[in-house]
């Protein structure tokens, strides 16, 4: 946020509920700040049922933009009168651009996972990754990791997931649209999971399972599973270090969480919105230390 807001300051924010807890207006105006952009980033508690209504006044208020936050991400799809090419696989949107009225849809938490690891020094296109989860952020990974060019992708869900069907049709999609090999498999078929991550480059759990208060919770049996040259992600970032990472780097993995993941999906609305690359070494010393 600018020093003084006035007349010609302009409006981004986040909509969804709740949403008080979010960092992302931190984010922003530091970022808006440190660039002298004249940008002022607020939220708004807004849920599904209002949110027709709040889209329609931030159009009217000529608003830059806005980001979404559950609950509200899946309705904005239908809200949007266009779609980047993987928010429309994914159905969700949590970034949107107004130009002159005419609002796009985004969805940046695949894109941030992959700047994540990248960020993390690690290169995994044309490589194999096994996926845990099937759930929003699993599907934004999926998509976006399989349009910037993962070679294959293994995904473990329950067959009984609410989720399943979903899944499904993604695969359906990104098979037709990229040359990704994707698999769906059962979490419960713990010799698969075995067979998969020894084949794998990378392993990204994108399920809650471990997020605080069930620290002591943990997507794989034990360490076996995890060879030495398999990279170990996890998108929670609440513990820091998860039980699935503390064991990964106990028995040598490299392993990062999800901190870099929320960085990277906010820089990349930053950038739709802006034009310009956030300063993320500015915001990640102050909020992600």
């Amino acid at each position: 946020m600018t020093s003084s807001i006035t007349g010609h300051t302009g409006l981004i924010c986040l909509l969804g509920s709740p949403c008080s807890h979010s960092i992302s207006p931190m984010m922003h105006n530091a970022a808006f700040e440190a660039l002298h952009l004249d940008y002022c980033y607020l939220a708004f508690d807004v849920d599904e049922e209002a949110l027709p209504a709040a889209v329609e006044g931030l159009k009217a208020m000529h608003a830059r933009g806005f980001n979404l936050t559950m609950p509200d991400k899946n309705r904005m799809a239908g809200l949007c009168d266009r779609l980047s090419p993987a928010a429309e696989i994914i159905g969700a949107v949590n970034t949107v651009v107004n130009d002159g009225g005419i609002l796009t849809g985004h969805n940046t938490d695949g894109v941030g996972y992959m700047r994540s690891v990248k960020d993390a020094g690690f290169d995994i296109l044309g490589k194999k990754m096994t996926l845990l989860g099937a759930g929003g952020a699993a599907t934004a990974i999926l998509v976006q990791a399989a349009l910037d060019g993962v070679a294959e992708i293994s995904v473990f869900l329950r067959p009984l997931s609410r989720f399943f069907s979903r899944a499904e049709e993604t695969a359906r999609i990104l098979r037709e649209r990229t040359d990704c090999k994707i698999t769906l498999c059962d979490f419960g078929d713990l010799d698969l999971l075995k067979k998969e991550l020894s084949e794998s480059a990378i392993l990204t759990n994108a399920t809650s399972v471990g997020m605080a208060p069930d620290e002591d919770a943990c997507p794989v049996p034990d360490a076996s599973y995890l060879p030495q040259t398999l990279i170990v992600s996890d998108i929670i970032y609440n513990p820091k270090e998860t039980k699935l990472l503390k064991m990964a780097r106990e028995n040598g993995c490299p392993a990062f969480n999800g901190s870099y993941m929320l960085l990277y999906q906010g820089a990349e609305a930053f950038r739709l919105w802006t034009g310009m690359e956030m300063p993320v070494e500015v915001v990640r010393e102050r909020f992600f230390r």
